[in-house]
């Protein structure tokens, strides 16, 4: 396989998606094939944008429970899961794929929710304004940019990821660098961040030293929310100072006993957190409490 290739999606990875009990739902965007994971529902929709590696199946765990409260619906991000690759990896281009889904899908005044990279787009969707949305929900976005230093995982660790998932990694090769994961959830991953593109991912990862955050983020309206791990390097307790002071009227929270990777290093913590989240927007909207 050429280095820079994922590998392809096999009817294995067709089944286990059919599976959820989801429906695989298909947007145009510059030109772009894009999948989005739809869990149905008349629910209130909740727009999911996941993080550099993580295609759209892997935040089932997350999502499935909410099917009561909301209509979760995850991107596969472009170059990731089932989606095409090419083009541009700016926030802006992602943002513009989830505006599409917005638009294309029929989603009315969705909530959004953003983990990492996710967080940036969601943030960057916010702020355009171009379509209307409920509350905003920004998960650890990295806080790095111009002046501020780079990323604090390595480049390079996410070139070893990627080559483990196109060679077939395992739960336990998993485990090393995410070592508070469920054993599920390690499975899942080591058998999709092989749907990864490299050229994708190492192009979205140099943006991050590119593009700040904080400047979109004090553009971002109310309501929102800032979520962050105890534990994260990449949202210090300095760094959610920053985005206090860039944003005063959102809402911040800290998952404790969690790094970066919160949904996966404390599930109930985060679940406790974004369940809080959610409520005061549904019952703003009149769709629950």
């Amino acid at each position: 396989m050429p280095e820079n290739q994922r590998r392809p999606i096999t009817d294995s990875d067709r089944e286990e998606l059919r599976a959820l009990g989801a429906e695989s739902r298909w947007i145009e965007s510059d030109g772009r094939r894009l999948h989005v994971l739809d869990y149905g529902g008349d629910a209130r929709p909740l727009l999911v944008l996941p993080g550099i590696t993580s295609p759209a199946i892997t935040w089932d765990f997350i999502v499935a429970p909410l099917r009561d409260r909301v209509r979760p619906l995850v991107m596969d991000l472009r170059g990731r899961g089932f989606s095409e690759a090419g083009g541009e990896y700016a926030a802006a281009d992602f943002a513009a794929d989830a505006a599409a889904a917005v638009d294309q899908l029929g989603l009315e005044r969705p909530l959004v929710l953003g983990h990492s990279l996710g967080a940036r787009i969601a943030a960057a969707l916010a702020a355009r304004g171009d379509v209307e949305l409920g509350k905003t929900i920004c998960v650890d976005p990295p806080l790095c940019g111009p002046g501020r230093g780079g990323y604090p995982t390595p480049r390079e660790s996410f070139e070893a990821q990627l080559d483990g998932g196109y060679a077939g990694t395992t739960a336990d090769e998993v485990a090393a660098a995410y070592p508070l994961w469920p054993r599920t959830e390690l499975l899942l991953r080591a058998r999709w961040v092989g749907t990864c593109e490299r050229d994708a991912v190492l192009a979205t990862y140099d943006r991050f030293a590119e593009e700040g955050f904080l400047e979109t983020w004090a553009a971002v309206p109310t309501p929102a929310a800032l979520i962050r791990g105890g534990n994260s390097p990449v949202v210090t307790e300095e760094g959610m100072a920053e985005a206090r002071e860039a944003n005063p009227g959102a809402e911040y929270a800290v998952v404790p006993d969690a790094g970066h990777m919160i949904p996966w290093d404390n599930t109930e913590g985060f679940n406790t957190v974004l369940d809080d989240a959610l409520k005061t927007e549904l019952a703003a909207g009149g769709d629950g409490s």
